[in-house]
């Protein structure tokens, strides 16, 4: 009802539908190249938690806090295969949210809003260290983004429900790889996660 705030925690698994254009470049003044070599982003399991406040029956703001995650980041096409490392993501959004039958015992919602995707704990392997001939850097440059939900919220009973919720979240980035302190390459991430969520949650 108008005035509730309802709070949800969610294990999740964060998908990236990685963009196949997605490629390491070249420094602009010449130095070494990358060929083809593309980048890939792998999908990662953690926990989010949410809290929505109900400005009326019908609609809602929500507040999106997941908690870091940690993603590889490897090399596709010419260096298939190849680890260039990890990085960790904390991506906060503000959603507003449409709940269609608040006073049933199944509510489904839909939503829309802004992500704020922050990147940081960048590391390299070893690996991409003797790929590219050197002591090797990375930094991703943090992101804003559209997002767009759907979801359930289901009764147990009054006080407690079951969570079923999926986002899809727009993060386009850019990273830079240094090779013994000097830039060298970059890289555009477009990689646009589909986050499928189940948990709990109550209202108060």
């Amino acid at each position: 009802e108008k005035g509730d705030i309802i709070a949800r925690a969610r294990i999740i698994n964060i998908n990236p539908n990685v963009n196949d254009s997605n490629r390491i470049t070249n420094r602009s003044d010449g130095g070494n190249t990358a060929g083809s070599t593309g980048v890939d982003v792998d999908d990662a399991t953690t926990l989010d938690l949410d809290f929505t406040y109900m400005v009326t029956n019908n609609f809602g703001v929500e507040l999106l806090l997941d908690l870091t995650s940690k993603h590889d980041v490897d090399a596709t096409n010419t260096l298939n295969g190849t680890k260039i490392g990890d990085v960790r993501v904390l991506p906060p959004s503000l959603i507003a949210q449409w709940h269609f039958l608040p006073k049933s015992n199944i509510r489904p919602y839909a939503g829309a809003g802004i992500n704020y995707t922050f990147f940081f704990d960048e590391s390299t392997d070893k690996e991409w260290d003797a790929t590219l001939g050197g002591k090797t850097k990375l930094s991703v440059d943090d992101t804003w983004g559209l997002v767009a939900q759907a979801g359930i919220d289901i009764d147990i009973n009054k006080d407690w429900f079951v969570n079923i919720d999926a986002k899809y979240i727009q993060m386009n980035t850019h990273a830079v790889v240094k090779v013994d302190g000097v830039k060298q390459y970059n890289a555009d991430f477009d990689v646009n996660p589909l986050v499928l969520g189940v948990g709990i949650g109550t209202r108060f």
